[in-house]
């Protein structure tokens, strides 16, 4: 992976693959994935690979394959495949010589693109060029254009494209078979219908064929199988001239937010609207749209040779964050891995609430609206939960899909490398900090963006019901006098059944403490949860628990135990698995039981509770803390590196902090080939963010308050970026002055209010259009 070799036009706007790998072919599919949110592409080649993973995603259209397994974001019918014969030979990168080749994604526009110079087994010559894009201005459109030029001769070209349904989602299909159909020998048509969830879907193809800017009329062979419509043009294209291939494709579904009356007269008109044009012209909308994003979300990062990189990576990560979120439905949410691989199976996990949403909550407030409205529309299922689980109000689930399907967590895992049996998966039952982190998100946006509305609607409900599942959740020691909570797992995974975990105590009680300061304080949530709860009883409920529940306190060395246990467990020597740059190497040498056992941590725990509830602990504790926990942390999950990053510039130590900053960044971006195979990491996408404005920015939320105390890494020399504050943009500019390298800060308010902004402990009036510098 390299990334110096950049179009100078579009300096750190392109991720680029230098060379062709049959072995590779995983990474720069998942890294390049295009998306709208409403679906996701994997950048499979135009023709097929033994190894490749050719998948689609479209938001929301979970199905259960069978009773013995959960819910997925099942694999569409593949519109990308296009095969190209030339003089009877099958062009792939495989057979005969790659003379040059390069693929660019174009973060700027949103456009992948491919330019090949390809010698076949029997010598003749060709230059090839793919265009792909995914619509911004059109969430169901696909488009691709193929240009194919014959250097040594005149050549027959026979092009095979269409609709391929005998994809699956690693060999389970997904769907029941429907009606295929060409429609006026131009548009294909397939039919299908999930096999659980009762979710039709559409997906159409129309072609078009340009040589020398002459449209040529192809009447295609056309060919159906099982699964699968396709049709094949042929034609002559003469030495040195160029045959331009256009395919534009549309998905439609049932569960589609804007269905427009009949599903299929619907998606039909569309794909008769759309084959009108050509590629040019929807792809000049689209890349419209990404322009007016970039204007106004692009972060300036400038310094040494490193912040080539860094620039890059960020982009990387807001075109992701863009391409993953299902901005358009509010009752959709954001997978693990976006829409970008079969990993996680498209759920959602408290990654949105803690590592994504930050990003929305300052940039698109009203996309982390959508997002918490689906905790709002999922509240039943949540509260579902908590009666079969013998508790009151809502636990919500640890891993969620569709708005009623609560738990959906599978319960087998990998292979146990002792017994060889299969290792349960215990955090859908007992990893239960998720229902806290929702309640933290609802209260985080709220403070940021000031939306009453939203907290009348929906953020109220959210945080009484949390504090109902905790107070009933907690388990009184009468030998101890104090309510606990037992028999769980923790941010760190590697620690289960564990009692008292510092993450899960503290966050419930925050929960807590959070709704009697609401009851007592804001008229409006006595009022609107009267006719929904109890809530006088339920004030009670809180106020008698609240006091007593037991939240770890510092040991005589200062140090916060994870757990009861923890810090008893003995000792290993991890430099074998710290900093390889390859997750899960110690469970090569002992199984989790082992694990259990020893003072290592998966990621960030007690770390993130003193980040998240910051003002809890004082700077001379984190540093304790830090020191202690970051040796014993394998960062085994990528959301944990951008954690300790931030709180490592909060304890000034900047070049550990941009050290961890780069490995975040370099988990997809990077050289580890196979890091990315079943896509992409959306929490370490959003942790990069965070680890930019919270981290490095020094910008956070301190109850309510805007803090802002930058402090760049020895690399930067300028960062600029803009956030929301309560409805007012705030441009925040850091620069390092040449001669004794302090750093000017300058704030700009462009919004209508006065803001006053805490730094070094001193609030600072920032007025409406005004500007401060600190």
């Amino acid at each position: 992976m390299k990334y110096s070799n950049q179009d100078k036009n579009h300096h750190s706007w392109m991720v680029v693959e230098n060379q062709f790998h049959a072995n590779h072919l995983k990474k720069y599919e998942a890294i390049m994935t295009l998306g709208n949110g409403y679906m996701g592409i994997r950048s499979s080649h135009e023709e097929h690979y033994l190894d490749e993973m050719r998948n689609t995603f479209i938001s929301g259209t979970f199905n259960r394959f069978s009773e013995e397994e959960v819910t997925e974001l099942p694999n569409m019918p593949d519109l990308t495949q296009i095969k190209l014969i030339l003089d009877d030979e099958v062009f792939s990168l495989t057979t005969g010589r790659v003379i040059d080749y390069r693929r660019e994604l174009h973060l700027w526009n949103g456009e992948v693109y491919r330019v090949i110079k390809w010698q076949s087994p029997l010598g003749k010559t060709y230059k090839i060029e793919f265009k792909r894009f995914v619509s911004h201005n059109n969430l169901h459109l696909l488009g691709q254009q193929v240009k194919v030029t014959p250097l040594s001769e005149e050549v027959a070209i026979n092009i095979v494209s269409g609709i391929d349904g005998q994809v699956t989602n690693s060999a389970v299909q997904h769907f029941i078979e429907g009606n295929k159909r060409f429609y006026y020998g131009k548009i294909q048509e397939m039919q299908q219908k999930t096999t659980e969830s009762d979710i039709e879907i559409y997906a159409h193809t129309v072609h078009r064929f340009v040589l020398n800017e002459e449209i040529m009329n192809l009447k295609p062979f056309m060919t159906m199988d099982r699964r699968k419509i396709a049709g094949e043009y042929a034609c002559s294209i003469p030495q040195g001239q160029t045959l331009t291939i256009e395919k534009l494709s549309m998905y439609h579904t049932s569960r589609d937010c804007d269905l427009k009356g009949d599903l299929h007269d619907w998606a039909l008109s569309e794909i008769e609207a759309v084959g009108q044009w050509g590629y040019d012209l929807w792809f000049e909308k689209s890349a419209k749209a990404m322009k007016t994003f970039w204007d106004e979300k692009d972060i300036l990062i400038e310094g040494k040779e490193g912040a080539t990189f860094d620039q890059l990576a960020i982009r990387f990560a807001q075109f992701h964050l863009k391409g993953m979120t299902p901005a358009h439905d509010n009752r959709m949410n954001i997978g693990a891995k976006g829409l970008s691989g079969e990993g996680y199976k498209g759920h959602t996990f408290w990654d949105t609430e803690i590592f994504i949403l930050p990003y929305f909550i300052y940039s698109e407030p009203q996309v982390a609206r959508q997002l918490l409205i689906y905790r709002y529309h999922s509240l039943n299922s949540a509260r579902q939960k908590a009666r079969d689980n013998g508790y009151k109000g809502a636990m919500y689930p640890w891993e969620s899909a569709w708005i009623e399907d609560g738990e959906v967590t599978p319960v087998w895992g990998a292979a146990d490398i002792v017994t060889g049996e299969r290792t349960k998966i215990w955090s859908g039952f007992i990893e239960q900090h998720i229902t806290a982190d929702v309640a933290y998100a609802v209260w985080q946006y709220y403070q940021v963006t000031g939306d009453h509305p939203f907290m009348e609607d929906f953020g109220f409900e959210i945080l009484a019901e949390t504090a109902n599942f905790w107070c009933s959740r907690l388990e009184w020691n009468s030998n101890l006098n104090r309510y606990e909570i037992n028999d769980v797992v923790g941010p760190d995974e590697y620690k289960e059944h564990v009692n008292n975990n510092a993450f899960t105590n503290y966050m419930a009680h925050w929960n807590i403490e959070l709704v009697i300061h609401l009851y007592e304080n804001e008229p409006a949530f006595r009022e609107l949860l009267s006719d929904k709860m109890t809530i006088e009883a339920d004030y009670h409920f809180w106020q008698k628990r609240l006091d007593l529940i037991y939240r770890p306190q510092p040991n005589a060395d200062q140090i916060i135990p994870q757990d009861d246990t923890y810090l008893q467990k003995k000792n290993i020597d991890l430099g074998p698995y710290k900093n390889k740059g390859k997750v899960g190497l110690l469970f090569k040498d002992y199984n989790l039981e082992q694990v259990n056992q020893m003072q290592v941590t998966k990621q960030a725990d007690v770390m993130i509770l003193m980040y998240l509830l910051e003002h809890l602990f004082t700077p001379e504790l984190k540093q304790v803390n830090f020191d202690y926990y970051e040796p014993r942390t394998l960062h085994d999950s990528s959301l944990s590196l951008s954690t300790h990053c931030v709180l490592a510039c909060d304890l000034k130590k900047y070049n550990l902090g941009y050290s961890l900053f780069e490995k975040a960044a370099r988990i997809d971006l990077g050289d580890n080939m196979s890091s990315s195979d079943q896509g992409l990491h959306a929490a370490s996408i959003g942790g990069m963010w965070q680890c930019i404005v919270n981290g490095f920015g020094g910008v956070r939320n301190i109850n309510g308050m805007l803090r802002i105390e930058p402090s760049l890494p020895e690399q930067w020399q300028r960062l600029k970026f803009e956030i929301l504050w309560q409805g007012n943009p705030i441009i925040i500019e850091i620069e390092k002055e040449t001669l004794d390298f302090s750093q000017k800060v300058t704030l700009s308010n462009k919004g209508k209010n006065q803001v006053i902004v805490m730094t070094k402990d001193h609030p600072i009036p920032l007025e409406s259009n005004g500007q401060v510098v600190l």
